[in-house]
């Protein structure tokens, strides 16, 4: 048997503030590819739940395009790394090329799909050009004395190419082999973010922090003109063309995407985000694309906060928002259908299990890491409970998808949550706040650091840094104790689950073992071979049946278990880079995981 991949909700893009955001489309126009965090991801653009992952980066992953021919991608990482890899197959890496010392901003592909300039932040030099497929230099990028921003490379013959920089000038090339031809000075007078060649290779255009769109011959790169003077109001992050040449999209930190006829010189369609005129720092728009190849004139633009946004001709709000974590996804937790996710910048998403799309829990959300979900099954409507290391508690309503009451503040760090029977236990360093309906009903001294808690029916597990769980039974709003420790595990308790009846409990360790046990009587060890985790165990989760575990670690693997059969398990290996934070059971008998890459996993098992 064998954990399978079913499905990768990718990560949102990650965005840098005043920095552009490149996105790219294939030319069939039925995927975009993006950088975020240390992977590329290659997204499906009608059903944004299917994409593609890749992890064989080291460093921050900058930018990403395909190749004209569709068959391959090249992604730049902050570590000057140009990497080639096929798209169309299994991702196999075609080539590893070391272009500038520092970051690389962008990279484009020349008709052909045979040459690549990449251009960054380096200190010899800001940029290269390099064959794809082995790495030979044919050319070379100067005339700038800044970091180069951006790079587009005409797709016909005569090969020209265009650069621009933090030094307010473009270069004018001539290929290949690549080398400078000219200077465009004094159009911009601050950094350029974006340059384009038009598809049909007749133009070029060019943006920038000081909100100007300048257009360019795109034989002898002498400027024709300026448009749109005083219509964007914040720098210009991105450009891209229609496939017809006749019309090309900005992207501005003004929270618009207008639509330009370069022959008139006019905006001919603006998309304003946000909520009427205020002013709204995370819908800020970092980058666009219009992919080619598709026949409904689809717009994709980025925001501040990574969401996708489809823009559709007549449409003044966007048609479709794809959200996503930007960063390291810290906790998560089911509720019927719904898996919510934290984050450490304490952002929540909720998950529908049947689309594997995500909504923004609203309301008054945690402020940086979210540590940990419960779901309460006791009352009417369900809810889950959240704790983050802004030292709240706080509810959502799972219906509704937010957050509801107000956050109970708990004065100490919470290290873990769980509830039973309209309680809420929160953990802290050296007692356990019992919490009832929003207020804080009590609090239980202990001797011992508390590292997790896990609570069904009356009974309460609490695993310390004393390598001990701790068993103690609830009454009303009162933790006794009843004696009982379970001694097994030989470094500190890091994960606690109860099966869903009640009958058993799983234990998992910082050294990477896990225990479980019968929870009638006198806790009888039902396996202590489940031992092939390497790291921290950070989350246990039982199905349905009881039968089966799954169990998440630091060592990026994912584990299923089985109680009858307690020799076997299997594996998804390298799960999630920076290891697995979150794992949950969905009704069809498929694991979700999530993890340290910011995306959630889906698992199914064969055989």
């Amino acid at each position: 048997m064998s954990l399978v991949s079913d499905a990768i909700w990718a990560a949102a893009p990650t965005t840098v503030r005043g920095q552009p955001t490149p996105l790219s489309s294939d030319p069939k126009g039925e995927r975009i590819a993006y950088a975020s965090g240390k992977s590329v991801f290659l997204r499906s653009i009608d059903s944004p739940a299917i994409s593609k992952q890749y992890t064989q980066h080291t460093a921050q992953t900058t930018v990403a395009r395909f190749s004209p021919s569709g068959y391959y991608v090249a992604s730049g990482d902050a570590s000057g790394t140009v990497r080639v890899w096929d798209c169309a197959g299994e991702g196999a890496t075609k080539g590893e090329y070391h272009i500038i010392a520092g970051k690389i901003n962008d990279l484009a592909w020349d008709g052909d799909s045979q040459r690549i300039i990449a251009v960054g932040d380096g200190k010899e030099r800001f940029g290269h050009c390099i064959t794809a497929d082995s790495g030979n230099s044919v050319g070379e990028i100067s005339g700038h004395s800044a970091q180069i921003n951006s790079v587009s490379i005409r797709q016909q013959r005569p090969l020209r190419a265009a650069t621009g920089s933090d030094d307010t000038s473009l270069v004018f090339y001539h290929g290949a082999p690549f080398k400078f031809n000219t200077s465009l000075r004094g159009q911009h007078n601050r950094f350029i973010f974006g340059t384009a060649f038009s598809p049909d290779g007749s133009v070029f255009a060019s943006v920038g922090a000081d909100k100007r769109i300048w257009l360019y011959d795109g034989k002898t790169g002498e400027a024709k003109g300026q448009i749109g003077e005083g219509v964007h109001t914040g720098s210009i992050f991105g450009i891209s063309w229609a496939q017809d040449s006749k019309r090309f999209v900005t992207a501005s930190a003004d929270q618009t995407v207008r639509i330009w006829d370069p022959e008139a010189g006019t905006a001919i369609q603006t998309w304003r985000m946000g909520e009427g005129d205020i002013t709204s720092i995370p819908d800020q728009q970092m980058g666009v694309v219009w992919p080619t190849g598709r026949s409904d004139g689809l717009v994709i633009s980025v925001d501040l906060e990574g969401n996708l946004n489809y823009l559709v001709d007549g449409n003044p709000k966007p048609t479709r928002v794809v959200r996503g974590h930007q960063k390291n996804i810290t906790a998560a937790g089911s509720s019927g259908s719904t898996l919510f996710t934290g984050s450490y910048e304490g952002r929540v998403l909720a998950w529908d299990f049947s689309t594997g799309l995500a909504d923004k829990v609203e309301g008054d959300a945690h402020s940086n890491y979210v540590a940990g979900f419960t779901a309460s099954d006791s009352k009417a409507e369900a809810e889950i409970f959240s704790i983050g290391w802004d030292d709240t508690l706080r509810s959502i309503s799972v219906p509704n998808r937010i957050f509801t009451g107000s956050a109970s503040s708990l004065n100490f760090q919470p290290k873990s949550i769980a509830t039973t029977s309209n309680v809420v236990l929160v953990p802290g360093s050296d007692s356990i706040a019992v919490y009832s309906d929003g207020n804080k009903a009590g609090s239980f001294p202990v001797k011992y650091a508390p590292t997790s808690i896990a609570a069904h029916g009356s009974t309460v597990v609490v695993g310390g840094d004393d390598k001990l769980v701790h068993v103690y039974t609830l009454s009303g709003t009162d933790l006794k104790e009843t004696g009982t420790e379970l001694r097994r595990a030989t470094s500190p308790i890091s994960a606690l689950s109860f099966s869903t009846s009640g009958d058993k409990l799983a234990v998992g360790a910082s050294n990477g073992k896990i225990y479980a046990y019968e929870t009638s009587g006198e806790w009888k060890l039902i396996t202590d071979r489940w031992s092939a985790h390497t790291a921290r165990i950070t989350c246990i989760a039982w199905d349905d049946s009881g039968e089966l575990a799954a169990s998440g670690s630091l060592d990026t693997n994912v584990m299923v278990w089985s109680v009858a059969e307690p020799g076997k398990r299997i594996k998804a290996l390298n799960a999630h880079k920076d290891g697995v934070t979150g794992v949950v059971w969905e009704k069809a008998g498929k694991v979700i995981s999530a993890g340290g890459d910011a995306s959630v996993k889906v698992w199914k098992m064969e055989g």
